[in-house]
């Protein structure tokens, strides 16, 4: 799940825009999060990897820089890195699309703060996406549950044919007199 995403100006980390989740108990249980990530923004540099995973806790940052701007996302361990650095490229592209003749003039935090509405759409996207997979992923594994079962139906009859045929030639082998079985096994 991406709980928040902060986009900020590389050369001197200045906030451009965010969006939070729009839930009060995760937005008092993330405040320190909020404070790591403020202070991984602020040592993001030119020499820093153009994207990175950091692990914190139960999260991973995710964040991606772009055209000198870095886009930031927090994220539970177990969201797909795919996802997530998915999730950041389409940000990445649609600010630059939007904003990107304003982003290094601009010298008030926040400035592109209605940005968030995209966020929010994009963050509902990932997460409607992941949904479908999860279906998708959940579906196939039934399939292949039922396929195994009626295999197993299938092997039940088949031993059951099987076992029956073995029976019914025990039981002629039983009828033929003694002397007839002997000179089978010479």
């Amino acid at each position: 799940m991406v709980l928040f995403t902060m986009i900020s100006r590389l050369r001197d980390s200045l906030p451009l825009a965010a969006s939070m989740q729009n839930d009060e108990e995760y937005e008092r249980s993330l405040v320190e999060y909020q404070q790591q990530a403020k202070m991984l923004l602020r040592r993001l540099n030119q020499q820093s990897p153009r994207q990175c995973s950091i692990e914190s806790g139960n999260y991973l940052f995710h964040y991606l820089i772009d055209n000198d701007v870095v886009y930031l996302t927090l994220c539970d361990k177990n969201f797909s890195k795919r996802l997530s650095f998915s999730y950041l490229e389409d940000l990445a592209q649609e600010f630059t699309a939007q904003n990107g003749k304003k982003i290094q003039s601009v010298s008030r935090p926040y400035f592109f703060i209605e940005f968030d509405t995209y966020i929010q759409k994009a963050r509902k996207n990932v997460m409607d996406s992941r949904s479908r997979r999860n279906l998708s992923s959940l579906n196939t594994e039934l399939q292949d549950v039922q396929r195994i079962m009626v295999q197993n139906i299938d092997d039940v009859i088949n031993r059951g044919a099987v076992l029956a045929d073995m029976d019914l030639k025990l039981k002629i082998y039983q009828c033929f007199p003694k002397s007839i079985r002997k000179m089978q096994h010479i």
